[in-house]
Formats: C-alpha cells, structure tokens, sequence
C-alpha cells in the first residue's frame, strides 16, 4: 500500500500520520452537492493542521427535484442504498483511521449516516447548508403549486417563468423544512455534528469554517479511537426523534431513520416516532407548515436553540461527536455568547428568535406533527403529518378513487375529475412497485386547489416531498406489490380516515358501510382474485432494489 501512496505523491512522513477519509457526494449534479468540494477542501486543510492526512473520495447523489416529473424519481430513494454501499466499499477497502462526511440533501444526508453505522469509524459528519430564499422570499418549494395553478390557467407563463428563475439563487438546501432540511437537523440531533453547524448559510464563510474544524476534529477522534457506535446509541435517535416533532421535519424522516438505526445496529420503527410524537411541542414556524424560509433557522440558534427549548425531554446525557454530552455542548453554547451571534442576523429582518422557535411553553403544538396510522388498509402502517392537515379532515368517511399509478390520478385531479368526499388512492408505487417515488405534483395539485385542498384525501403506498402540505396519507403498508391490502381496494369503496384515533381502515363498499366482519371477508375474496403487476424494472439497479428492499415502515433498505 506505501508505494500506491507514494505513487500519488504523498511523502513517507505523511504515511505516519492519522489517515482521515473524506467522502462527499459532491458533483455538478444540482445545488445541494455543486459546493461540497470547497467544503471538502477546508476539511482538508483542518486534517492538515491538525496533523494527519487526508483523502477526497466522492459519489455523487441525485436532486429529487431534477428527477420530478419522470420516472428518475423512481430511482431516488435506491441512489441511498448505492451511496450508502460505496461509503462501505471506499472506507472498508481502505485503511483509513477516521472519517468526514459531507452531503447536503434528501437522500445523501441519510446514506452517509447509514454508511458511518455500517462502517463504524471514528466519523464526523458536514453538512451543505441551506441557499438563501429568493426575491419576495421565494423559495423552491412554491413552484409544485405555481405549476399547478399555470397548468390550470391561474397564471401565466410569464409569471411562471420568473418564479422558476429566481426560486434557487444559490447553492445548498431548498429553503423550507423539506427532508434535506430535516435530515441536515437530523445529523447533528444525533450527536455527529458539531453543535450549530447544521442549516447554515451555504454561501457563507462559517460553513467553510466548520468544515475546517471538523477536520482537526476527525484527527483527535482517530487519535482517541471513539467509533461512531460508541456516540450514536439509542438516546441519541430518541433525542432526534423529539427535535423532528420540534421542526414538524419531513414525513421522509420516517423512511430514513429506521434505516440509519438499522445500520447502527438499533431496532427502530415507525411506533416509535408515533409514540414520542404524541406529548411533543412543535416549536418551528418555518415553511412549508409554517411562515419563514429554512435559512432564518440558523439565525434564531439552531438545532441548539430547539434543544434548549425541549431539554426537558432530551437524553441530555448522550454523548456526541465533541467528546462531550448534548447537556455539556449546550451550557459551552449559553456560555460563549452563540444565541446573540445568531441573532444579528435576524436584527436585519426585524425578527425575533421567537417568530421563528417558539418557547416551550407557548408551542404551535402540543401533540408532535406526524402520527401513525392503523386499520385493515394499512396493517403495518401508514404515515401522515398532522400538522399539515386541515382540522376538517382529521376524521372523515371518504369515497376511494384507486389509480395504480401516480400519472392518471394527477391526471384526474388537474382536469376536474376528483370530487370533495374522495379519497385518491395511489398504489404500486411503494419500494416493491416503483422504488417509492415522491408523490409531489399530485399532492401541490391537491393543496393548492381551493375546493379539493381540505375536502379529500390522498393515500399512497408511495411517499411525499418533505415540502408536502395537506391531507396526505403515505408509506401505507404493505405495499399494494407486496400484495397490501391498498391494491384490494375498489371504486366507491368507503374509507374511514381517524388521525386521533389513529386509523385508516375501510368500512363500506359501493358507498354502503359494511360491519368489520363483512369488510374482511370482502378483502379475503377480492385477495384471492389479485395478482401481482408484472415487475416495473426486470433488469438494473431498480430490479435488484425491489428485490431486497424492505416494507417503508422498517425503512425501505435493502434486506
């Protein structure tokens, strides 16, 4: 191996030092990884002055929002698995002591967890920041429902246009509260970044900075020999759990950290967010649940801020990646003058921390922002974001409309067909089906329409934009593929949604309710009658990940 590095001009003292891997998923792929390398370079140089040796690795992820509109979106939720599969490969076939992270976005954030579990190296993580918002704080998530409204004649193509050319100004995160956001407060909620580093200004130096010093970091924790296990245990996903009800953070979080945990070898499943959702504030007014862009997040403190506001329902004791615990992070943070720092910025816009984090005792919530939902559609689950849904449509009796692709219901919904009182029913496109692709256009179509946004439902065994709003059910398992009972379901069948009481269940046929009993002979004729679709993907990537991958409520790995 000594003269393979010689070979690319490392001298023989650099062979003594600690060797620290940085893998990036940067690339000129979208905004979210076109400035990682600048990012992966100041890490570099953070080794550096700390005395050890660095290497660049890369794999390059995908944009959901490139792959919007086109079977590409079938392939985002497998591009984490293959990220997570070339961490393995690089940092195993390697002998490398520590290890930077970087990634910035949906599916990169939680494919570099997944491979720090999986490897269980002494791992520090950076992640990509957030862009600003636009001009009139436009931000990319409002063009899925000025698509639709352009689509349906509200706007002109002019007015189109210019939305679409000023949403993203800059490089990092979209700026609201989708997954990229949420898996970004995600990292650092479970100990592996260091404490305000997440959501900060992409553009901005403080990111350079940080990455330097989680460089000099990765060096001491090779030289401590600290593996990422030793950090990450059960209190740190229970402490990321409760911040992601603080934030209302993406119902993608929910694929994504059963998956993370499972890699760091901890049994976590989507009960588990339902269960500590039920009692948890949700402090966070930014979009799209709430007022203001991602980037003021920073500004009024933080992943911190949120954390010592609902300290009193956090393992203050787990440890993280600065060798010291959450509690021990925050009283430095309080000490150092960190909050009045952030401040400034806010000062700029005329804000306070408050219109952005809520204090604990006057939340936006008091019952979290995602429940879990049960019932004879959905028998090992299915997920909606309560905080996003009409009051009117927490508990309703709906006509179901099955669609076994995401295109005709779209379709339906843009050209009038869907009514107040239906529920749109998508099914085939959970991981088996399609590889679980986001249900984005169909979704906006729905919210943004007047009549529809808070009179009908939208259940998928798919999944939804982390920018998602209204009344959308996902992840519904098992997938129709798999044979759920989603694919048994018939026009005009009736559908009992029950957020409170946590049901999602059918109770009628042709329009007529029938008893329990009557339902479940019903679904037991109709499932001797099914058969499976004939395979999307008989060859490739998306072959191979339906073969393996897992219900959505474990994670959607691949077993």
């Amino acid at each position: 191996m000594d003269p393979l590095h010689l070979g690319m001009g490392w001298t023989e003292e650099e062979l003594e030092m600690p060797q620290i891997l940085i893998e990036s998923t940067y690339g000129q792929s979208h905004p979210g990884s076109a400035h990682l390398d600048r990012l992966a370079h100041a890490a570099e140089k953070g080794v550096a002055e700390n005395g050890g040796k660095a290497a660049r690795y890369y794999v390059t992820d995908i944009c959901d929002g490139m792959a919007q509109g086109h079977d590409g979106m079938n392939y985002s939720l497998a591009s984490r698995d293959m990220i997570a599969n070339m961490i393995e490969i690089h940092a195993n076939a390697n002998a490398f002591d520590a290890g930077v992270f970087l990634a910035t976005c949906d599916k990169s954030v939680p494919a570099i967890l997944m491979g720090i579990g999986r490897v269980n190296m002494p791992a520090i993580v950076v992640t990509g920041g957030v862009m600003d918002a636009g001009p009139g704080l436009l931000t990319l998530e409002q063009i899925g429902a000025y698509s639709a409204m352009f689509q349906r004649g509200e706007i002109s193509k002019e007015q189109f246009a210019y939305y679409k050319k000023h949403a993203c100004p800059s490089c990092g995160a979209c700026s609201f509260m989708g997954t990229a956001c949420s898996m970004q407060i995600m990292a650092e909620s479970l100990g592996l970044m260091l404490p305000g580093s997440a959501l900060m200004p992409a553009a901005g130096e403080e990111l350079a900075a940080a990455a330097q010093a989680a460089g000099k970091r990765a060096v001491e924790l090779a030289r401590e020999g600290v593996a990422a296990r030793q950090i990450v245990t059960e209190k740190s996903f229970e402490n990321a759990i409760m911040v992601h009800a603080a934030i209302s953070g993406s119902t993608n979080c929910l694929i994504h950290i059963p998956a993370v945990a499972h890699e760091f070898g901890i049994d976590l499943d989507a009960d588990t967010f339902d269960r500590m959702h039920r009692n948890a504030h949700y402090l966070l007014n930014i979009r799209p649940a709430g007022r203001w862009p991602a980037q003021f997040f920073s500004y009024a403190g933080g992943v911190p801020r949120i954390m010592e506001e609902i300290k009193s329902m956090l393992h203050l004791d787990a440890m993280t990646v600065t060798g010291k615990t959450v509690g021990e992070n925050l009283q430095e943070l309080r000490d150092s003058g960190f909050y009045e720092r952030r401040g400034r910025s806010l000062k700029k816009w005329n804000l306070k921390r408050e219109d952005i984090i809520s204090p604990f005792d006057n939340p936006l919530g008091r019952h979290g922002t995602v429940a879990i939902l049960k019932g004879n559609l959905a028998p090992q689950g299915a997920v909606v974001k309560h905080s996003a849904v009409p009051k009117e449509m927490f508990h309703a009796v709906l006509k179901a409309r099955p669609f076994n692709c995401e295109e005709d219901a779209l379709n339906a919904v843009l050209h009038h067909d869907i009514k107040p009182g239906d529920a749109v029913i998508i099914r085939y496109e959970g991981p088996k089906g399609s590889g679980m692709p986001e249900m984005f256009y169909t979704t906006e179509a729905i919210s943004s329409d007047a009549e529809l946004g808070s009179k009908i439902a939208l259940i998928t065994d798919g999944r939804f934009s982390g920018a998602s709003k209204g009344p959308a059910i996902g992840h519904v398992s098992p997938e129709a593929q798999a044979g759920g009972p989603i694919a048994l379901v018939e026009e005009g069948d009736l559908i009992e949604v029950d957020i409170p009481g946590r049901l999602l269940r059918i109770v009628g046929v042709k329009g007529v309710l029938k008893t329990p009993a009557e339902i479940d002979a019903i679904l037991a004729r109709r499932k001797k009658e099914w058969r499976p679709k004939p395979e999307r993907y008989p060859t490739g990537v998306l072959h191979f990940y339906a073969q393996h991958a897992a219900s959505p409520m474990k994670g959607g790995y691949m077993e």
